[in-house]
């Protein structure tokens, strides 16, 4: 018997290392995250250098700032600094922190309280209420100057800071109790069940329990409506003249009928932006976490 040959396929060798063809899935991932990275930095610094340049402009001399080509190669100066509070920039630097803060810290008491009524423990026709106060931000402020103008004039209001507090509380508080209220809602009705089983009160359960919890909104909340009232130009430059003028209305000053002195206003805006800036230096783990409350389910 004629043994039987068995035939067998032949092994096929591979290379050794890494045998698949086409682009590495990790190292195209990592590529577009240093593009997506690197263009981020390029709109940032885009967006930045118009600060920097202001910056940069405030120690030069008026002749350099209006040089063209510009001078990037000056010896700095601190006239233009001297030259705006000798111009009287603090009064209406005290003047924007009074109206900015006391607006904002009313703003604050009252719109927690109502956000809170709204969205926690709901009142009756609470739909009403809340419609009612976006309601007042569909007029805009140009329409209605003529009768808040008449209306201050008056009561003899008119160059008053008590009174242009009062219209910066009117305009802000409708916006925090929005920004309250969508906060308020994230709170677990479970802990509020529990204040309530541990015999706490109203006042308790909201600025014991509740408001701890959204913290970082109140936070957004009240940074937001700082910067809008010190940034507020239109009511401010019709409404003041010289006691209770704040200072948007005293930058503008600076262009008038001989031109723009360009230097000394970059000093004075830079002046300006500190403020915000720093305010929101401080509160800027919990803006981000303010912002970010209520964006994912």
């Amino acid at each position: 018997m004629s043994a039987t040959t068995e035939t067998r396929p032949a092994a096929t060798t591979q290379p050794a290392g890494n045998t698949r063809t086409g682009p590495n899935p990790f190292t195209r991932r990592k590529v577009t995250g240093y593009l997506i990275t690197l263009l981020t930095w390029v709109l940032v610094l885009l967006f930045f250098f118009p600060v920097l340049w202001m910056i940069i402009t405030s120690f030069k001399t008026e002749g350099q700032a209006a040089s063209f080509p510009p001078q990037f190669l000056f010896t700095p100066t601190l006239d233009r600094y001297t030259a705006v509070f000798e111009r009287g920039m603090g009064l209406y630097l005290l003047n924007s922190l009074f109206l900015a803060v006391g607006s904002t810290v009313v703003v604050m008491l009252l719109a927690i309280p109502a956000a809170y009524a709204l969205s926690v423990r709901p009142i009756i026709r609470w739909q009403d209420g809340l419609f009612f106060f976006i309601s007042t931000k569909f007029m805009p402020v140009a329409a209605s100057i003529i009768p808040v103008f008449l209306l201050l004039r008056t009561f003899g209001l008119l160059d008053n800071l008590w009174a242009l507090g009062l219209l910066y509380l009117g305009i802000n508080l409708p916006l925090a109790v929005w920004m309250m209220r969508s906060f308020f809602a994230e709170v677990p009705i479970a802990v509020v069940e529990a204040a309530q089983i541990d015999g706490a009160s109203y006042s308790r359960e909201l600025w014991r329990v509740s408001l701890p919890i959204v913290a970082p909104g109140a936070a957004a909340a009240a940074l937001i409506c700082f910067i809008f009232a010190w940034n507020e130009y239109f009511l401010a430059n019709l409404l003041t003249a010289v006691v209770a003028r704040t200072t948007p209305p005293f930058l503008g000053s600076f262009v008038d009928g001989r031109g723009q002195f360009l230097a000394i206003l970059s000093a004075a805006s830079t002046i300006a932006v500190l403020p915000v800036i720093v305010a929101g230096w401080l509160a800027q783990k919990r803006l981000v976490r303010g912002l970010a409350m209520g964006a994912v389910k």
